[in-house]
């Protein structure tokens, strides 16, 4: 499609309860904007009846959808919607409506004013649950200290990129990813804004506990060898721990005898415990740096498209 200005990237994955209202509720604000404009649903690996919905949604033109071979996830769905855009403004945003559509509008607006390469967005009044929140936090926190750029809200995909930004991205090849962190990489001017936040239409979330740790991992071993140093530095106070508590014991044995704690047979198992569960906390990070240095050598691609819908 070409000479197109805005378009818009939707990931979905089982949203069968969320399109038709979220198309009803797009469609006008896109051509409210006066420009023109494409909107890209990526269907997910969707189970229920989302591919059927999204296909009927191409009877209008400016509508394509990219339907994925299987479930890769959030941030591969987006990628593979980055891969057919060539729009001088690309938005991202969820499927469930909790990112209202008529938000692009401001989007837009900051963007060209502010000539700005990307712009994000913090979510006000959010109808989260504590459990989705406190995570959320974290992974902004995280964001923060990795990237060294101050944005309070990494965790909304409701943003909007510069054609540049995008294709920078694509290039990147990477198969554990975070869109919003990797973005920052490449754009010079970047600024967010507040934007607000509904209840979740229909249906169940798509992104449990699991999933945010998940997200959390990719974005600090994408970014960081954070965890490989705090290892290395655990490990050498733990070996400094260990000769302290051994000096403590050798004197304690020499003052009051052998008997002063159970011929030190509980504390000798306390000790092992704590080395034991260090190294297996080691392992199992070191374990997870490799598999995704495996992944990434393979070279498998991180999606494949089995067609591309349109009218």
């Amino acid at each position: 499609m070409a000479n197109v200005q805005v378009a818009v990237v939707i990931p979905v994955y089982n949203e069968e309860k969320n399109l038709p209202a979220l198309m009803q509720r797009l469609m006008p604000v896109m051509l409210g904007l006066g420009k023109s404009f494409e909107i890209i649903f990526i269907d997910d690996g969707s189970h229920d009846q989302s591919l059927q919905i999204l296909k009927e949604f191409t009877k209008n033109s400016q509508v394509r959808i990219v339907e994925l071979t299987k479930n890769y996830g959030q941030h591969a769905a987006i990628m593979a919607g980055f891969s057919i855009t060539r729009a001088d403004i690309v938005i991202t945003m969820d499927a469930d409506l909790q990112n209202p559509p008529e938000e692009i509008t401001n989007l837009v607006k900051v963007m060209e004013e502010g000539n700005y390469d990307v712009v994000g967005t913090i979510r006000k009044g959010r109808k989260d649950s504590f459990f989705r929140i406190l995570p959320s936090k974290i992974i902004n926190m995280v964001a923060r200290k990795i990237t060294g750029v101050t944005m309070r809200d990494w965790g909304c995909m409701l943003r909007c990129y510069r054609l540049p930004v995008v294709q920078r991205m694509i290039q990147c090849h990477e198969h554990a990813t975070f869109i919003p962190a990797l973005a920052t990489v490449f754009a010079k001017r970047v600024t967010e804004i507040e934007v607000a936040h509904e209840e979740r239409h229909g249906g169940k979330s798509n992104y449990p506990l699991r999933k945010l740790i998940n997200l959390q991992f990719d974005l600090v071993a994408s970014f960081s060898d954070l965890p490989m140093r705090l290892i290395m530095y655990g490990g050498v106070l733990m070996s400094l721990l260990g000769i302290c508590f051994g000096t403590f014991l050798a004197i304690a044995r020499l003052a009051y005898g052998a008997r002063w704690a159970a011929e030190g047979i509980f504390t000798l198992f306390a000790v092992l415990f704590v080395f034991v569960g260090l190294q297996f906390f080691a392992l199992g990070v070191i374990g997870e740096y490799i598999g995704r240095i495996y992944r990434e050598v393979r070279k498998r691609p991180e999606y494949v498209i089995e067609k591309i819908h349109t009218r």
